[in-house]
């Protein structure tokens, strides 16, 4: 008489971790270390075709390996997604983290030192995926108030949330907190801006992440965190550790509508004197008169100008 195996259970899930071949997927029976079934890969070309934050149904093959083994069948349609240009790469996208609700981008006002290049890299990404963005200075103790202000000011006036905080001795944790609270967040950054620690001094509790050091050399953070992973920190409240990132290639961003990405500039659109005004030497710009007007930091206006001509590189 032939034995059958039993057949593999289903399972749904959310991946929580990818490395390599695998991903970790949190279900409901706990946690399942899986590979991706070789169809999704041939049906999901350009892009990654499955990533932390991915809801996913996979079907259990070994119940008694630690962790169980499984293999992903189905991914669903993603809702939102952070990504960008990958590496080398002419037209496909890499996939920072899948169906988040916000962005909370972490910088330190020194140690390493903040390019407000890259803030704005991170915030066109948001912006063109119609996400919320959130900019968390970490390390407030390294610096003065003028300092942070001297350089993070131009996004308060932009409109975007700046909050100053501190793993070390805690200060704006439990602002940060209540940003984070239901929602799922991808906390990204450079490398050595604390990422990690904030999370740790958030939860407690929570798996240690190595910390990091500076290189004295180059002045750069050293890579912490190695691959992306989604804690759940809270009811309803899901964290993305993002690994650090020195270069952030743009994806998905439109320059045809690039002022619709700067969310000061939209109350006034419209009001220039000529309908295809890209805000630059046209007469009756109202774009213009806002900057002139204090209304629009000249750093942010210059932003835009950088991009717009092809010099912000």
């Amino acid at each position: 008489m032939v034995e059958h195996s039993p057949p593999a259970a289903t399972l749904h899930g959310l991946i929580v971790r990818s490395y390599g071949l695998y991903y970790d997927v949190a279900t409901d029976a706990g946690l399942v270390r899986c590979t991706l079934r070789g169809t999704l890969k041939r049906a999901r070309r350009g892009t990654d075709p499955a990533a932390v934050g991915d809801r996913v149904t996979l079907s259990l093959l070994d119940r008694t390996s630690v962790p169980p083994q499984g293999v992903i069948e189905a991914v669903e349609p993603r809702r939102t997604v952070l990504s960008r240009l990958a590496r080398g790469a002419h037209a496909r996208e890499q996939v920072i983290v899948a169906n988040p609700d916000q962005l909370v981008a972490v910088f330190a006002p020194r140690h390493p030192e903040p390019h407000p290049r890259l803030v704005d890299r991170f915030l066109l990404l948001a912006e063109s995926r119609g996400l919320a963005a959130v900019i968390c200075v970490n390390k407030l103790d390294l610096a003065s108030s003028e300092e942070i202000e001297a350089v993070f000011g131009q996004f308060r006036v932009a409109g975007y949330p700046v909050l100053e905080t501190s793993a070390y001795t805690g200060a704006g944790l439990d602002a940060l907190r209540a940003v984070l609270q239901g929602k799922i967040s991808a906390l990204a950054g450079p490398s050595g801006v604390g990422k990690s620690s904030l999370l740790n001094a958030l939860v407690p509790d929570l798996e240690q992440q190595r910390t990091g050091e500076i290189s004295d050399a180059t002045g750069k953070g050293r890579h912490t965190t190695t691959w992306t992973t989604l804690f759940r920190v809270g009811p309803d409240t899901w964290v993305a550790d993002t690994p650090g990132i020195r270069q952030l290639r743009l994806w998905g961003v439109d320059f045809a509508h690039l002022d619709q990405l700067y969310p000061e500039f939209r109350p006034h659109l419209g009001a220039c004197r000529y309908d295809d005004c890209r805000h630059l030497r046209e007469p009756g710009c109202a774009v213009r008169a806002a900057v002139e007007a204090g209304l629009i930091h000249p750093a942010r206006y210059d932003s835009y100008t950088r991009w717009l001509e092809g010099e912000a590189g």
